[in-house]
């Protein structure tokens, strides 16, 4: 029975481990806001740009950024339908594609830094309570009844060795540009833990935060 109820408790608590993980994937690390446009909404039309490796992921990215943004209110656009190459482009091409979008504001996400971590779970040893049986008599007093009491209770012990995991954590910056004098009205730090979700989850967790944060802090 005790041997049940310690397995128990260990899934019990690695579930809820895995599932806290699993939503709370990105957290906000820094939000800053232009005193000039808080709360006055001004952020309308908006063009989207992911400076990641990948274009499956940048494409996926700016989909789910426009999808969300245009949930709230704001049209916008992906970049990649004006800039379809990936990798670095001239100030006279992005003041192009701008123009051609006819936005007001650029939103820009790029990762700054890509850090790991290693998680060290320790181990875990779980054996009979104490409480009553264990005095003189019958016990694990003097005699070979306490004796054989001492090592029969080691079958009723459950042991879990230590775990160790490693965790990705992606650092990105967001910031949105406005697209006359490329003055930036907002932005925000952000940091993403990989290894529990998939990229579209995680791509889109990412977006519901902004996106949240940004309507929040009354730019949208």
């Amino acid at each position: 029975m005790l041997k049940r109820w310690g397995t128990a408790l260990i899934t019990i608590a690695a579930a809820i481990v895995l599932w806290a993980c699993a939503t709370t994937a990105t957290s906000l690390d820094a939000q800053w806001v232009n005193p000039d446009y808080a709360g006055k909404r001004a952020i309308r039309n908006v063009m989207v740009m992911s400076a990641v490796r990948g274009s499956t992921n940048r494409r996926h990215f700016e989909d789910r950024m426009v999808a969300a943004l245009t949930a709230a209110g704001v049209k916008a656009v992906q970049s990649y339908t004006l800039i379809p190459e990936d990798g670095p482009i001239s100030e006279e091409r992005l003041r192009r594609a701008v123009a051609q979008a006819g936005v007001t504001h650029a939103m820009v996400t790029r990762i700054i830094n890509v850090s790991t971590q290693v998680n060290v779970s320790p181990g875990m040893v779980m054996g009979p309570a104490w409480g009553p049986g264990w005095g003189w008599s019958g016990g694990w007093g003097p005699g070979w009844g306490g004796f054989a009491g001492y090592y029969n209770t080691m079958w009723a012990t459950t042991t879990t060795p230590p775990q160790i995991t490693t965790t990705q954590n992606v650092h990105a910056d967001t910031r949105v540009f406005d697209a006359q004098n490329a003055a930036v009205l907002w932005s925000a730090a952000t940091t993403t833990a990989t290894g529990y979700n998939s990229i579209p989850q995680l791509i889109d967790q990412f977006v519901q935060l902004i996106v949240g944060t940004m309507t929040k802090d009354g730019v949208i």
